[in-house]
C-alpha cells in the first residue's frame, strides 16, 4: 500500500514538471519566429496600384510563352504597370524565340534584354564574337544587356581565373552597347555585409543564417571593394555607353557615397530593385537624393512577386509611418512613405527608362 501510494505520488510530480518544462518552452522562441505585430495607430493605408503606369526595368521570366505572357498581362493591369523588362531574354535562338512570341501577343506590353555567356572568355577572338552576337541579338529585337553578378562572382576565363568585370578583353562588349544605342544594366557583388563577420553586430545575419551560401570572404572569391570598383572602372572607360547600376550598386544604405559615384560617372544610372527597405528607413535622407537624382533613377522589383509591389508604392507615393516590410531576413524594421512628388514618381516609374531603353511605346504613358 504504501508503495503504490508512492507510485502514484512519482508520477504525479513528474506529470507537474512536464507541464512546467512546456509551458516555459513555450515562451521561448528563435529570432526568427519572433515577429510582433506593431501596435502602433498611425493614418495610412496599403496602395494596390500605382498612381502612374510604369515601367519596371528589372523583372526575370524565364517562361515567355504566348500563355505565360497573357497570364502576366492580367497581374501587370491590376499594378498599372506598362511594360514590364525581361532582363533573363538569353541569346541566339532563345532570345528570338522570346521576342516572337512577344510580337505575335502583346508587342508593346514586354521588352527583353539579352544576355552574354562569358564561358570562354580570352579565347582567340572571344570579344568580337560575344560583340557581334550580341548584335545580332539585338537585330532580333533585344533592348538591351543584363550582365549578371556571376560576372566577377564566378566567371572564369579560359585559363581557370576569376573573370573581373573590368577585364579588358571583355571591353568589345561594352564598347558595342555604346556604338548600337543600348543600356547595359549590370548586377555587381551583393550586399556588403556578406563579406563581413557573421555575427551580432551583422545587419544581414538573418539572411546568411537562414541563406548560408551568401557568405562572401576575401578569397571567396575577391574583396567586396574590388569587386565594386570594377564596375565602376568599365563605367568611366566607356563613358559613350548607358549603364544602369541594379540594385542602387549596393549603396542605397550610403546615398552620399553613390551621389558621388552619380556626380563623378554622368553615364551611371540606378535601379531600385530588391533595395526599397534601405530606403524605406530613412524618409528624409532618400526624399532629398530623390529629388537631386530624379533623371538617373529607375524603377524595377526584381523577382517576380505582384503581391510585394504594393510596398514599393508606398515607400516611394505615401507619407505613412511606419508600415512593414514583407521579407523579415531582408529588414527586420519598418517603413515610411518619401512621399516623392508626382513629376519625380513619373520619372522614376516611366520617364527615365523611356529615355534610356530605345524602342519602347511611349504612348502607353501619356
Amino acid at each position: 500500500m504504501i508503495k503504490t501510494d508512492f507510485t502514484k505520488e512519482f508520477y504525479f510530480f513528474i506529470v507537474i514538471a512536464l507541464f512546467q518544462s512546456l509551458a516555459i518552452n513555450a515562451q521561448e522562441m528563435s529570432f526568427e519566429e519572433y515577429n510582433p505585430k506593431s501596435t502602433l495607430v498611425v493614418p495610412g493605408k496599403e496602395i494596390k496600384r500605382a498612381k502612374f503606369p510604369f515601367i519596371d526595368v528589372h523583372s526575370h521570366q524565364r517562361d515567355m510563352s504566348i500563355k505565360k505572357l497573357s497570364s502576366l498581362l492580367q497581374d501587370m493591369d491590376n499594378l498599372n504597370e506598362g511594360i514590364m523588362i525581361n532582363l533573363s531574354g538569353g541569346s541566339g535562338s532563345s532570345l528570338k524565340e522570346k521576342v516572337e512570341n512577344i510580337n505575335k501577343s502583346y508587342p508593346n506590353r514586354f521588352a527583353v534584354f539579352a544576355n552574354v555567356d562569358f564561358e570562354g572568355a580570352g579565347g582567340s577572338d572571344w570579344g568580337k564574337k560575344a560583340a557581334d552576337q550580341l548584335e545580332k541579338d539585338v537585330k532580333n529585337g533585344a533592348k538591351g544587356l543584363k550582365v549578371f553578378k556571376s560576372l566577377g562572382l564566378r566567371n572564369k576565363d579560359i585559363n581557370g581565373n576569376r573573370l573581373a568585370i573590368d577585364d579588358p578583353r571583355l571591353d568589345p562588349i561594352w564598347a558595342k552597347c555604346g556604338e548600337l544605342g543600348i543600356p547595359v544594366i549590370i548586377h555587381a557583388a551583393d550586399p556588403k555585409p556578406f563579406w563581413e563577420e557573421m555575427n551580432s553586430d551583422n545587419e544581414r545575419w538573418l539572411e546568411l543564417k537562414t541563406h548560408p551560401r551568401r557568405k562572401r570572404s576575401d578569397t571567396d572569391p575577391a574583396p567586396w571593394e574590388q569587386i565594386i570598383q570594377e564596375q565602376h572602372n568599365v563605367f568611366k572607360k566607356h563613358p559613350k555607353t548607358k549603364f544602369i547600376n541594379a540594385h542602387m550598386g549596393w549603396y542605397a544604405n550610403n546615398l552620399t557615397k553613390l551621389g558621388t559615384l552619380l556626380d563623378e560617372m554622368p553615364n551611371m544610372y540606378v535601379g531600385i530593385a530588391a533595395v526599397i527597405a534601405e530606403l524605406g528607413r530613412q524618409p528624409q535622407n532618400a526624399h532629398a537624393f530623390f529629388i537631386k537624382y530624379q533623371d538617373r533613377i529607375l524603377f524595377g522589383k526584381d523577382s517576380w512577386k505582384p503581391e510585394e509591389f504594393p510596398t514599393y508604392f508606398r515607400v516611394l507615393e505615401s507619407n505613412d509611418e511606419y508600415f512593414p516590410y514583407y521579407k523579415k531576413y531582408h529588414a527586420f524594421w519598418a517603413m515610411y512613405g518619401l512621399n516623392l512628388p508626382d513629376e519625380v514618381l513619373k520619372k522614376v516609374y516611366y520617364k527615365n527608362a523611356l529615355n534610356i531603353v530605345p524602342g519602347l511605346d511611349r504612348s502607353l504613358f501619356e
